[in-house]
């Protein structure tokens, strides 16, 4: 036999996601070259590693013995390279972070500069609701995590990173006083949720109660993106994080409402277990992240930071 470290990566990734289409945009490949490399993987084996059974591809047992083990060989090369660089006096080695979804839109920034500066730091992250996220480091799945609410249960280490601010948004259409209105003034439309863990949501909702607003129409998504283009569509109206909708308000696709004690602010920070034995690249980062804080906050975020709806 004489496969080649590429072949293993492109059938575990096959093997992943039943699919040479979607291994082919995971990996950045063109779908013909990853089917060439396929045919020329299975062409080493006397048993199949896949069938296609009504277009669909589907994974042998034999092939998933044979995925399982390019996972290994792969895991064990990915080592030989970090205590490689390691050696050579390179920050090597993986990094986890879990992040709520709307950190999606701060949290790149904030690894921009570390990874170009650490090629051989591998970056896995999460992007899912708050639950999940403080469940993810909860079971140590993760290195650090970003949200803008601290888990009271756990015992953490944090960084401050910036202010979260969000705001009441409707579509360019929607009618409202130009002077600042009231929660009354909204006539009654439909509200737009996010689904329950998220912590926009629960923002939302304590707003709401606060202020004694009667809901009589509602809608729930499960994503900061879903919810923003049903706004835009003029589904409704939500209180979505400023940081998340630029784009949306320079192009006069959203505006925002003038409404009383808004914007609510929260801080993003970034979290981890008090009991965590970081790594050398956890630490790293870390590091980075207090040293260049300020200055990414302020090449990136001044805009939203400074805003004033008046």
């Amino acid at each position: 036999m004489n496969y080649t470290l590429h072949q293993l990566e492109i059938f575990k990734k096959i093997a992943e996601t039943e699919s040479v289409t979607k291994a082919s945009e995971q990996l950045f490949l063109t779908q013909p070259a990853v089917s060439i490399q396929l045919k020329n993987f299975q062409d080493q084996f006397k048993l199949p590693l896949f069938e296609v059974v009504s277009r669909k591809l589907y994974i042998t047992e034999f092939g998933k013995e044979i995925a399982l083990a390019a996972s290994k060989i792969l895991e064990e090369v990915a080592a030989i390279n970090y205590k490689s660089a390691i050696f050579e006096g390179k920050i090597a080695g993986k990094l986890k972070i879990s992040i709520v979804s709307t950190a999606k839109y701060a949290m790149p920034y904030f690894l921009s500069n570390f990874i170009k500066q650490n090629e051989m730091v591998d970056l896995t992250m999460d992007v899912t609701n708050k639950m999940a996220v403080i469940r993810s480091l909860e079971n140590n799945d993760c290195d650090f995590a970003m949200v803008s609410t601290i888990p009271k249960k756990l015992n953490i280490e944090r960084i401050e990173l910036m202010k979260n601010k969000l705001y009441f948004v409707a579509n360019k259409n929607f009618k409202f006083p130009e002077k600042q209105g009231t929660l009354k003034d909204l006539n009654k439309p439909l509200f737009i949720f996010r689904e329950p863990g998220s912590a926009t949501r629960l923002a939302m909702e304590r707003y709401l109660v606060k202020n004694k607003v009667e809901i009589h129409k509602k809608m729930e998504l499960t994503s900061n993106e879903a919810v923003k283009q049903a706004v835009i569509a003029g589904l409704g109206i939500s209180i979505m994080p400023i940081i998340g909708i630029k784009n949306e308000l320079q192009n006069g696709d959203l505006q925002i409402l003038n409404i009383h004690n808004l914007p609510l602010e929260t801080n993003w920070n970034l979290i981890w277990l008090k009991t965590k034995n970081l790594s050398t690249v956890a630490k790293a980062f870390k590091s980075h992240i207090e040293n260049n804080k300020k200055e990414t906050i302020k090449n990136n975020f001044s805009w939203f930071l400074n805003h004033e709806i008046y």
